[in-house]
């Protein structure tokens, strides 16, 4: 009896011990509240992802926005490191695609035009001469349905649209589903996924504009690596031209971890054609190897360090060159031109009227399937 009775003891000590060690890896409940309301009286609902340490992701239903995300510095302090709104209103009216999801087409698509099976396919024109981001009425503005769910190590949230047959001019029923995901690690996850009943294209991203000190003052002094030793060239009109380029000695190499700044206004013809800094396509060395880190970026002030893994053969940056200082944003900032760090993971932009680029045609019975991972830390 008294051996029965030091098991019992031994058993629920170690239950107490295990969960007791094991706390700090659970996470609360996903939260909610409601953001504002659309001018056809759908509700916007934001969604708050938490992590043990507490690392905090503010999603909208609105977009698929990240409109906000909390994340320490070197000190522990938190701050808010994407750049965004505290209304519902400002995004509607003025938002550049601050932290959207994109679709059906990220990037640019020369004359809004493509072909398939024969078929030609008009887009809206809403970038001059070219169709950019999915149209006029894109994925960054449609209401996502969300189911949130927590285990205990992560939270997350299950998003989903369908794209019917036409919507902006392209074919086919399009079933998007897209996860967010935050663990204990500091790191959120975004998986793509996506059917169709008819052949059609489609390039999904994310425009989450990064800032890692807080939001605040331009990203000049951010250190920026880019695993690529190849960019697309563009055109006047941010088209690629269907080269491709070595980034060595030019201000394209950020092979190396780099300061945004040191070249921004190097006298370079590709910089000047996009407003005065960087708006292009590199091709990742990582050939979709999600443990090979494809781009990082370090604040020396404060310590914060974000490295991109993804699945994705290229990574669109774009340092905000026209961004001007006239948005007045969360937390008191305005945004001047290059306050941000903005790293597109997609295929190429354009890439339906070019052979030579990896294909963007998604065919019925097939399933699209593309994961990006922004992991943070710090640097002491």
């Amino acid at each position: 009896m008294k051996n029965r009775t030091l098991l019992l003891f031994a058993v629920l000590t170690g239950m107490i011990f295990f969960f007791s060690c094991h706390q700090n890896e659970r996470t609360q409940p996903v939260t909610t509240n409601v953001f504002g309301m659309m001018p056809d009286g759908d509700t916007v609902i934001r969604y708050t992802l938490t992590n043990a340490n507490g690392m905090q992701v503010k999603v909208l239903n609105y977009g698929g926005i990240i409109q906000s995300l909390m994340v320490p510095d070197k000190n522990g302090k938190m701050g808010d490191v994407v750049l965004g709104f505290d209304s519902l209103e400002q995004y509607i009216k003025k938002s550049p695609y601050f932290g959207a999801l994109i679709g059906r087409f990220g990037n640019r698509i020369a004359h809004g035009t493509f072909t398939l099976n024969d078929s030609t396919y008009h887009l809206y024109l809403n970038d001059g001469p070219n169709s950019l981001h999915g149209g006029k009425m894109g994925f960054d503005k449609k209401i996502w349905a969300i189911v949130p769910f927590t285990t205990d190590s992560t939270e997350g949230l299950k998003l989903h649209y369908l794209s019917k047959d036409g919507e902006e001019g392209y074919p086919g029923d399009l079933n998007v589903n897209v996860t967010y995901t935050l663990n204990n690690q500091n790191a959120l996850r975004i998986d793509y996924e996506a059917t169709t009943d008819k052949l059609t294209i489609l390039n999904l991203t994310n425009h989450t504009y990064f800032n890692l000190n807080a939001g605040a003052g331009t990203i000049l002094n951010e250190k920026l690596m880019l695993n690529a030793d190849k960019f697309l060239p563009v055109d006047s009109t941010s088209i690629p031209t269907g080269e491709v380029s070595s980034v060595d000695g030019t201000p394209m190499d950020f092979r190396t971890p780099t300061a945004v700044g040191e070249h921004i206004n190097d006298n370079y013809k590709q910089l000047q054609l996009v407003h005065g800094g960087f708006d292009h396509c590199w091709i990742l060395n990582t050939e979709g190897n999600l443990h090979e880190v494809a781009a990082s970026v370090y604040d020396p002030q404060n310590g914060r360090f974000l490295q991109v893994y993804t699945t994705q053969p290229g990574i669109q940056f774009y340092s905000g060159n026209y961004l001007d200082g006239t948005m007045h944003g969360k937390n008191g900032n305005n945004y001047p031109k290059h306050s941000a760090i903005v790293l597109e993971t997609e295929h190429y932009p354009d890439s339906p009227n070019e052979p030579s680029f990896p294909t963007t045609v998604l065919n019925p019975g097939d399933t699209f399937h593309s994961t990006t991972i922004y992991q943070f830390s710090v640097k002491k």
